[in-house]
């Protein structure tokens, strides 16, 4: 089989998930597509479950059972219902359009990127600024210049001070508070 597979042949029975979709000559898709489908619709069902409300609310849902699908199977615990809901959630979206839906989705994880990028880049800076020291103020003037450039220097030598007696670390957390209001003030995130 490995000869035939080298060269692109491949036996009827063994499922070709690149090519195009093969349907029958009465324009029905076959077995193995309306399952990929569904199994699709399961996947965008699964993916609304896990929104919080707020979320959820961005997201254009015409069809009001299927919000009140999404928010019950948030309280199922066993696993076997939980199949069996997302089954019906995916049953359920098969009525409508499903591509606003997808938009909606792929905007909440963009932010949700975008933030966790954002919250990243303070960490750093602030580690980057605690590691440096006292010229590390200058590491975050830089970002910011209209920072206050003493409060900044009292939060650096507190931390050194911290980690000179062994202290938990409240200086860093200030330092990164300090940041991440600089940065939502900047901007504009809540």
């Amino acid at each position: 089989w490995d000869s035939f597979l080298s060269w692109g042949w491949q036996p009827f029975f063994m499922p070709d998930n690149e090519g195009p979709n093969i349907e029958p000559a009465n324009g029905i898709p076959s077995k193995s597509e309306m399952k990929r489908q569904m199994t699709a619709l399961q996947e965008i069902g699964e993916a609304l479950t896990r929104l919080t409300d707020k979320q959820l609310a961005k997201v254009p849902i015409i069809d009001e059972r299927l919000v009140v699908a999404i928010r019950e199977s948030r309280k199922i615990n066993s696993n076997s219902a939980a199949r069996r809901h997302r089954q019906w959630i995916g049953k359920l979206m098969r009525d409508i359009d499903t591509a606003p839906i997808i938009e909606a989705l792929q905007s909440i994880h963009m932010q949700q990127e975008m933030s966790t990028r954002a919250f990243h880049e303070v960490e750093k800076l602030r580690d980057d600024a605690l590691a440096a020291g006292i010229p590390g103020v200058e590491l975050i003037k830089a970002r910011w210049p209209s920072v206050d450039r003493q409060q900044l220097r009292q939060l650096l030598l507190q931390h050194q001070r911290e980690m000179r007696s062994g202290k938990p670390p409240a200086a860093s957390r200030k330092l990164f508070k300090l940041l991440r209001g600089l940065q939502e003030s900047t901007t504009g995130e809540a």
